[in-house]
């Protein structure tokens, strides 16, 4: 098996737009991977010049490609693009103020490889950082995943986060995200669980999710404006299972975060 793992290849995809001080952590928690058999692809979405002049110091890693966009255009543009790039086996998701734990990638491919998953996530621990400020991590209580999903069951709980997700390239196909700023991933996880019968959890925590005030997670209400209409407009969900579905997202969402 350690043989198999070594031969695989793993392009992760990596959405940036003025992350600023919180970059750094992000990155090298990738570079300190007990994996290496990687790429990293990020796609940079116009960010200021002081955000493009951090980005700039890798720009000559051999295992780093940067793409630069010249407009705004939403994180879920920024991965449609970076994964026209990807030729590798796997793809792995991370945004750009999120932190892996270094055995992130060895593990969870392991545990697909062992078992022929084609996608799978893992548990997560989010944490805020008090005023922005980079050394100061409040956690909050990690987010125990349900063992497996498929789309009926992940309408309702959408504890998949995306930093912890590994997909087989395969099952991805020409599959997208929206190119909305909020919600992309919700329904590129819904197209996605329409294409396999299960997801599944390989229940160790490997990821540190970052909650921050300004980002567009701490936008509740917005959030289920954009699953409501996810559902409505690309789900093809009924008014009742729709509802449903929202119900039971908003109760799930307050249980992982509070009610901030």
């Amino acid at each position: 098996m350690l043989q198999k793992i070594n031969e695989t290849k793993v392009d992760i995809i990596l959405p940036n737009y003025n992350s600023g001080q919180f970059f750094s952590e992000t990155i090298d928690s990738i570079l300190n991977q007990t994996f290496k058999n990687w790429q990293l692809i990020i796609v940079d979405d116009n960010s200021n010049l002081s955000n493009k002049e951090l980005l700039k110091k890798y720009l000559n890693h051999s295992k780093i490609k940067i793409i630069w966009l010249k407009k705004n255009k939403g994180p879920g543009f920024c991965r449609n693009i970076a994964m026209r790039y990807s030729k590798s086996d796997y793809m792995a998701f991370i945004d750009s103020d999120d932190i892996w734990y270094k055995n992130k990638l060895f593990k969870q491919l392991n545990f697909m490889l062992e078992n022929n998953f084609e996608f799978t996530y893992t548990n997560y621990l989010p944490f805020k950082t008090k005023n922005n400020q980079f050394e100061k991590h409040y956690y909050m209580n990690q987010v125990i995943a349900p063992k497996k999903f498929n789309f009926e069951t992940y309408i309702k709980n959408t504890s998949i986060g995306t930093a912890t997700m590994i997909i087989k390239n395969t099952l991805i196909g020409n599959t997208k995200f929206t190119n909305t700023k909020i919600c992309e991933d919700y329904y590129f996880k819904c197209k996605i669980l329409n294409k396999v019968k299960y997801a599944y959890c390989f229940s160790e925590t490997l990821t540190k999710y970052r909650i921050r005030s300004d980002s567009l997670q701490s936008s509740k209400l917005r959030n289920f404006y954009w699953i409501w209409h996810i559902n409505k407009n690309y789900n093809r969900l009924n008014f009742l299972k729709n509802l449903i579905s929202i119900l039971f997202i908003s109760i799930n969402s307050m249980k992982k975060y509070g009610f901030k």
